[in-house]
């Protein structure tokens, strides 16, 4: 049920475009909604359009129950860095990378909160799958060239991304290149929420975890990034335009599955927690397809 809100709209209207977690959702009657995340189980429901950024969002003065959190964008593109922790980097044998190493996920990779990331038929509970908890950047304006000084200026804001990765594919079913491996459906959960970049003060100081069934595997510091955000979106930007709605997944910490010994591959029945200070916690489930 939508409900109206008694609150003067015209009095948090400028608060609330430069602050806020965005998130999308399911409602009581099954209706698809953006909002303003309240804390208390609602959002305030938002008009507009996400991938015109904050300005292209508009207050309607209604709030509404989320009952079941979605991804909280449907981006445009979906860029992913690899090797951008010099422990990472190391744990899996790779010389520390003198420039971005970038690959793609394809938009149909995207999955929810909550949602189970679902092991390949084609590559069963021995496909080697394994997890990669991530600082996802949402893009909020058209930009092409951009200096890394100006970079800022068109993030809308972040969110979690795990960049799950069936290893033997992204090794082998290629011909050297990683996609296979990590485009499965279901590899890229995405939430709970995009905090706006008013909240975050400095994207690379936020702490990092991931734990599988309780136990902590990842664990670090956004500002151990090799090449830090604002560097990321100036150097894809060149001569490519990026598109509000883009999502940059900025790389994952030491400690994957792959590079343990022994080895530690999702299966059916994990659950998998990436948390990311002052952003919140994306938890997803394996099952096996």
């Amino acid at each position: 049920m939508v409900h109206r809100v008694n609150n003067d709209y015209n009095q948090i209207n400028h608060a609330a475009r430069n602050a806020m977690r965005i998130v999308r959702f399911i409602d009581a009657e099954g209706v698809v909604r953006l909002g303003a995340e309240q804390g208390n189980g609602t959002a305030m429901i938002l008009g507009g359009d996400l991938m015109k950024g904050v300005g292209g969002m508009g207050e309607t003065g209604e709030s509404a129950v989320i009952t079941r959190r979605l991804a909280p964008i449907m981006p445009c593109n979906i860029y992913c860095i690899g090797r951008n922790y010099a422990e990472h980097a190391k744990e899996g044998g790779a010389e520390i990378p003198e420039t971005p190493v970038i690959f793609m996920k394809p938009t149909t990779a995207v999955t929810n909160p909550e949602s189970p990331v679902v092991i390949p038929a084609c590559s069963s509970e021995k496909g080697e799958v394994d997890f990669e908890a991530e600082l996802a950047v949402v893009i909020g304006k058209l930009g092409r060239n951009i200096s890394e000084a100006d970079a800022m200026d068109y993030v809308l804001g972040y969110t979690i991304g795990n960049d799950i990765s069936a290893r033997k594919f992204q090794k082998q079913g290629g011909g050297g290149q990683w996609i296979r491996g990590k485009s499965f459906d279901t590899f890229c959960p995405l939430g709970p929420a995009i905090v706006t970049k008013d909240e975050i003060v400095d994207p690379q100081e936020l702490g990092i975890k991931l734990t599988l069934n309780g136990e902590v595997m990842q664990e670090d510091v956004t500002g151990n990034m090799i090449f830090p955000v604002a560097e990321l979106i100036a150097y894809i930007s060149r001569d490519t335009t990026l598109l509000p709605g883009t999502v940059i997944m900025t790389g994952t910490p030491s400690g994957v599955g792959f590079a343990r010994k022994p080895a530690v591959w999702l299966k059916s029945g994990d659950e998998m927690v990436v948390e990311i200070e002052g952003i919140g916690e994306l938890r997803n489930t394996v099952e096996s397809a």
